[in-house]
């Protein structure tokens, strides 16, 4: 099951249907209320609070939205607007009749959406809480798992649950199993008796187990969670801001070319010096770079699925790319925090994208700094070393630029700089790297350095370039999903690189199985009365 007409990823609250955003003060109300009609694909009902990828869409808009229009805003409360209910988690018939690609990118957006609201409580002082007001359960709890506290209602029938595995053959695979042991610390023997309990867990064995951090009663439980919300505002030294309005998307400066199994994307650098960030809002280049970068990502990985090469492009001054990113580094601004963290995450989702990512540097780039990153996120950097191609007469050439933005403003999910993953335990490299900063390297010098893969000449380019694009066609997509992700994410396990990784990677395999997917597998038979059969065969 998945939808013929083109997903779109961008939303305004008063579009919602399933979510209600309600903020008062330094406490903001996130309450899931979803519309069962109102599945982004015909053919399933969204009961009891369950979700699929348009839920997770909005939560996605409203959690930006906090961050940016209301910086006043210093603890979130995640809970839900229906009685007894807080979350059943992902809807199973959608799972169930989903291809193979639908779930993995729908469970990815999933987990980088949970991201997002840690990275909120970190990085932003926006701190989320879950008030579970009922049944929480399967990607339910994950949702609460992503907050820094959770509160359960004692009311002695809700219960916080990760049913998958016995109910459905599948794991929770949106962050479930890695942060019950990771982040909450929850004893390893405990968490396998609860992973394997359909039933769940409530009241005060929830708190011993460290599953939830606290009951509260159920007589005017809102009220109660409340006032602990307040406290821990007042513990907070967040400022009270203004905030900046997130205006519709227009693409001004990212471009999309898809042909084939090949996506260009081609990123422009600004035509303007930069102005006060407060005073363009959302209409500055580094900002609204980032939104465009982010929702081109979004949609190419969810409309263009056999589009398995991504190109990246860059066109524009690097002087003046330059120039706006030392606008947004430079200062001690809660916006400019803002938009670092937020390109920063949109690197990331680069990052764990199952697709080649293939750099091109020529004349008239700007792989500046900054932009310098989505270049080194590829896997392959080739750089031009010569005139532009339809013009040999011009002096242009390409050039790319080391900043201190390579240097620790954008790490990957393992908090490494792309730098340090690059050249991973080579301190005397990454050293040299440090000295050539704040200037133009030439093709010759990128190449010596290490920062780029190859560089052909102009007689050599086109075919180079073509005969590296046809290679990667011709080889397996599933064995380069997985050739690339182990290449690009060397050294230190974070939890976001177990949830990608280890996590995600049994997830995805686990649903190609028969014993969740068949006919008789468990996703499948979950809700007609018939038990699943296994192959009890262990692989």
């Amino acid at each position: 099951m998945t939808t013929t007409t083109p997903v779109a990823f961008d939303r305004r609250p008063d579009e919602y249907r399933h979510w209600r955003l309600r903020v008062d003060g330094e406490v903001a109300w996130l309450e899931l209320d979803v519309d069962e009609q109102g599945g982004l694909v015909p053919g399933y009902e969204l009961k009891l609070n369950s979700y699929d990828l348009g839920v997770d869409i909005e939560l996605y808009d409203a959690t930006q939205r906090l961050r940016f229009e209301h910086p006043e805003v210093r603890v979130v409360i995640v809970t839900s607007a229906k009685d007894k209910v807080f979350c059943a988690g992902a809807n199973i018939r959608m799972l169930a009749a989903s291809e193979h690609h639908w779930k993995v990118n729908f469970c990815k957006f999933t987990n980088e959406t949970r991201n997002g609201m840690e990275d909120a409580t970190e990085h932003s002082g926006q701190v989320y809480v879950a008030a579970v007001n009922g049944t929480c359960a399967g990607g339910g709890y994950e949702i609460a798992l992503a907050c820094e506290k959770i509160f359960l209602i004692d009311d002695n029938s809700s219960t916080v649950a990760l049913p998958e595995v016995p109910l459905l053959g599948v794991l929770p695979g949106t962050g479930g199993l890695t942060r019950v042991v990771d982040k909450r610390r929850v004893r390893r023997d405990l968490a396998d008796v609860f992973a394997t309990r359909p039933d769940g867990v409530k009241g005060k064995t929830a708190v011993d187990w460290r599953l939830v951090d606290e009951l509260v009663p159920r007589q005017d439980f809102r009220e109660k969670v409340l006032e602990k919300a307040r406290e821990l505002a007042r513990q907070s030294e967040k400022p009270a801001d203004q905030g900046i309005e997130l205006t519709p998307l227009e693409h001004r400066y990212v471009d999309i070319d898809v042909a084939g199994n090949q996506a260009t994307i081609t990123v422009k650098g600004p035509e303007n010096d930069p102005g006060d960030l407060h005073e363009e809002g959302a209409g500055g280049w580094f900002l609204a770079m980032t939104r465009e970068l982010d929702d081109t990502i979004l949609r190419l990985r969810t409309n263009e699925v056999e589009a398995g090469t991504w190109i990246l492009r860059t066109q524009g001054d690097p002087a003046k790319v330059l120039a706006h990113e030392q606008a947004v580094l430079g200062q001690k601004d809660w916006l400019a925090n803002e938009i670092t963290h937020y390109f920063k995450r949109t690197l990331k989702r680069l990052d764990v994208t199952s697709r080649s990512l293939i750099a091109l540097i020529e004349p008239g780039s700007c792989f500046t700094g900054a932009l310098l990153e989505i270049a080194l996120a590829a896997d392959r950097q080739y750089i031009l070393d010569g005139p532009p191609i339809d013009d040999e007469d011009s002096d242009e050439r390409a050039s790319i630029q080391l900043t201190d933005a390579n240097f620790g403003a954008f790490p990957m999910g393992n908090g490494l700089t792309r730098l340090q993953a690059r050249f991973y335990g080579d301190e005397d490299h990454l050293a040299w790297l440090a000295r050539e900063k704040n200037r133009e390297l030439s093709p010759a010098e990128a190449l010596e350095l290490g920062l780029v893969t190859d560089a052909p000449d102009d007689l050599d380019w086109e075919d180079e370039i073509r005969i590296a694009l046809e290679g990667r066609a011709s080889l397996s997509p599933d064995a380069l999903t997985g050739m690339e992700a182990n290449h690009r994410f060397v050294g230190p396990e974070t939890i976001e690189t177990k949830i990608f990784g280890r996590l995600a990677a049994w997830q995805n395999w686990i649903f190609t199985r028969p014993n969740a997917s068949g006919p008789e597998g468990a996703l499948r038979r979950y809700g007609t009365g018939q038990k699943a059969v296994f192959d009890r065969k262990r692989v």
